[in-house]
């Protein structure tokens, strides 16, 4: 599978953006996809992972109730849309797949920069 996110960019604290990961190749037995991000200097972060049949999704506290992850209906493109941004959110985010619920995230996309200006 090859992922490509896009979406990122330069936002005011407060405002919004949407991130968008287009999955091709050997979809149809993903198990889901998550969207991570990394910071200047830190870990790699989970955000958030919605699976890929059914639709369920699940958030890491750190951004529970201002970001949403959401799947194109039954297509191959997840999208985060991230609201009330503050300083703190800007790191490049990344979009990863599982193909089993035993197996850890892979097949990682380049990234997209997210920036949010105080």
């Amino acid at each position: 599978v090859q992922l490509q996110a896009s979406g990122g960019g330069l936002v005011q604290a407060g405002g919004s953006l949407r991130l968008s990961c287009a999955a091709s190749g050997r979809t149809s037995s993903l198990y889901s996809m998550g969207w991570f991000r990394q910071a200047p200097g830190k870990g790699r972060e989970f955000l958030a992972g919605i699976r890929w049949s059914g639709g369920r999704t699940w958030y890491a506290s750190s951004v529970k109730g201002r970001f949403t992850i959401s799947r194109d209906n039954g297509g191959n493109t997840v999208y985060l849309q991230m609201n009330s941004l503050k300083p703190e959110d800007r790191a490049v985010y990344y979009c990863a797949v599982q193909a089993s619920e035993i197996r850890d995230f892979g097949s990682w996309g380049q990234g997209t920069l997210v920036t949010v200006s105080s």
